[in-house]
């Protein structure tokens, strides 16, 4: 299945890392913070403006991104988690990682 976010909304895959204590001990995913990292995976048109013009969203797919924490809606397809949120709530783009 396919979603195309309307607007200004991004798809974000949440990027998780393996994640260990520097003795090596292995942290349970009930005791890890959902990270606040993700790949963008479909971007809307954008938002329309006070003078009915497309503002396009300044992100694309593939892009690497931080995000609010608590920004966005889960949702699920085909089984997988994915973020769908503003483009207000992406706080910047990683580059060159």
């Amino acid at each position: 299945m396919k979603i195309r976010p309307l607007n200004d909304r991004i798809l974000i895959k949440r990027l998780e890392e393996e994640m260990k204590t520097k003795g090596g001990l292995f942290i349970p995913d009930s005791a890890k913070e959902k990270p606040a990292e993700g790949k963008v995976v479909a971007v809307g048109k954008g938002r329309l403006n006070e003078k009915g013009e497309r503002v396009a969203v300044d992100l694309k797919a593939g892009d690497r991104v931080l995000f609010s924490k608590y920004g966005g809606n889960e949702i699920k397809i085909d089984g997988e988690d994915y973020l769908i949120m503003r483009e207000d709530d992406v706080l910047g783009v990683l580059e060159g990682k």
